[in-house]
Order: C-alpha cells, then structure tokens, then sequence
C-alpha cells in the first residue's frame, strides 16, 4: 500500500505532481472588479494544482511514494503545519530519516521538516 492510500485514504490522481502549478482561485465578482483571481499559498496546494488544506502533506507523501527506498516504511506519517512537515512514528534506520527529510525538503512550500516525533528502530 502506497504512502498517499495509507495516510489518506487514496489513489494517486491521474495527473497528479509533487510540485504542480498553481491554479488561480475565482472570487466573486465585486462592485470593482469583474473578476479577481488570487494564487494559492505553495503548502495549500494539491496533487493537481488545486487548493487543498492538507496539500503539502499530500505532495510529500506523493514525492514518498515515487522513491523507491521509501516505499516500505509503513509506520510513519506525514502531517502539516502550515509550511512545516511533520514526519511522526517509527522509521527503521537514520539512513531512512534522513532520506525522507531530504525528499521532503525538496517539495515546494516546505519550510522546515519536524523530526521530534520520529524515532528510529
């Protein structure tokens, strides 16, 4: 089982990327503008450009699932706080963490990868 099936409950979307463009939001129209369109912070964006609260923690997972050394760990999580990766649970080796930490550092919008609840064995 894949890591974006394991900790959300789905399949990878066609289409889907670690570090999609980003699609413009439509806001209603207003009395002084026509149409107003605003881009998406990079850790709300999701696996297709779209806005999603847990964006970034998708995209990571994403970027986990096209790793091959990283497709076995099955006791660890990825959560978000805002820009912040949160890598929770057990990972077999230091080896292993720092890998995920450095995958997940290359996802757009990650500003800082948090590894106080990971523990290694």
């Amino acid at each position: 089982m894949g890591w974006l099936q394991r900790l959300f409950g789905m399949e990878k979307p066609q289409n889907a990327e670690v570090n999609p463009a980003p699609q413009a939001i439509e806001q209603a129209p207003s009395a002084n503008f026509a149409t107003a369109t605003q881009s998406i912070p990079p850790e709300r964006l999701g696996l297709n450009g779209e806005y999603d609260q847990s964006g970034l923690a998708k995209r990571v997972a994403l970027a986990f699932d096209e790793d091959a050394q990283l497709d076995d760990v099955n006791t660890l999580w990825v959560a978000q706080t805002g820009s912040t990766v949160v890598l929770k649970g057990k990972v077999p080796s230091q080896e292993i963490l720092n890998k995920m930490v450095s995958v997940a550092r290359s996802v757009n919008g990650t500003t800082d990868v948090d590894t106080n609840q990971a523990t290694i064995g």
